[in-house]
């Protein structure tokens, strides 16, 4: 056994194949500590959290000190410091979630499986979290398995959700993959590793496209000025004074920007001074 696989306390084949999925991560990055966060998730993948072992791996693979480490895996929630269920079973309880009664599903699950939130199960199937906005507040209130979206849940619905986990039942999402994986799974496909499921199961349904099929029938278009107005003006006319500064003021999406380069479009903005909140001006 090589002297990096002792340290980490992974075995010869684990340590192997830990390091060649961290090679392939860290190749994404100019700098190689970039690759942390896939890295954390790498090894969450491995052992089903961030373990001791986990965070020697990433400090010696890093060339950083397990504290730094463990700075940022203590930092994230997505992060976990003990072993996670099978299944993490995340109740939105944010605003509009839990105006629709996600606090009342949170209060089901917890009595219904015995745990709080950040707990696990007896039988180790189910973390419970509560979790802040999973951006589906169109289909409010939401719960989410291994972040696979169930949809207009109720406590019922949700309690019996979790029964078919427990009982290891096959359960389809409401939208995206056709089943759910677990966490592990999921954890490896954070890291970056696809696992060929990207295009499975419907993305977007009614509730989130209404907006978008009235505008349609309406001919509704953003106002003048804004970035989307600017976007609606220059796929209709690319050789119109909007179009054309919309093309020369901005990257493509996905491509770098500087924010020296964005024009100015405030005394602030020329000179660098803070507006004078006394006089009421406006940045």
């Amino acid at each position: 056994m090589t002297l990096e696989a002792r340290r980490s306390g992974y075995d010869e084949a684990t340590y192997a194949r830990l390091a060649q999925d961290t090679a392939s991560i860290m190749a994404r990055y100019p700098q190689k500590r970039s690759a942390l966060l896939p890295m954390l998730h790498l090894v969450q993948a491995q052992d089903g959290y961030v373990s001791r072992d986990g965070i020697a791996f990433c400090a010696e693979q890093l060339d950083i000190t397990a504290a730094e480490v463990s700075a940022v895996a203590t930092f994230y929630t997505q992060y976990k410091r003990h072993p996670n269920g099978t299944y993490t079973v995340g109740v939105c309880t944010n605003t509009l979630c839990a105006i629709m009664g996600g606090d009342e599903i949170f209060d089901e699950l917890s009595e219904h499986l015995g745990v709080g939130h950040d707990e696990t199960t007896d039988d180790g199937a189910i973390t419970l979290e509560r979790v802040e906005c999973n951006a589906a507040c169109d289909y409010a209130p939401v719960v989410m398995v291994n972040w696979e979206f169930f949809d207009n849940q109720t406590p019922r619905s949700a309690t019996q959700l979790a029964d078919r986990l427990q009982a290891g039942e096959a359960v389809a999402p409401t939208r995206g993959a056709a089943s759910v994986c677990t966490f592990k799974q999921m954890s490896r496909v954070l890291a970056g590793f696809s696992d060929g499921r990207a295009d499975e199961g419907v993305g977007a349904g009614e509730p989130t496209l209404a907006g978008l099929r009235l505008a349609r029938e309406h001919d509704w278009t953003a106002p003048a000025g804004t970035a989307a107005g600017q976007a609606d003006e220059q796929a209709d006319g690319p050789d119109t004074d909007a179009g054309a500064a919309a093309t020369q003021g901005a990257s493509a999406v996905g491509q770098e920007q500087s924010s020296a380069e964005r024009k100015t479009t405030t005394p602030a903005d020329a000179t660098g001074d803070a507006p004078d909140a006394s006089k009421g001006k406006q940045p």
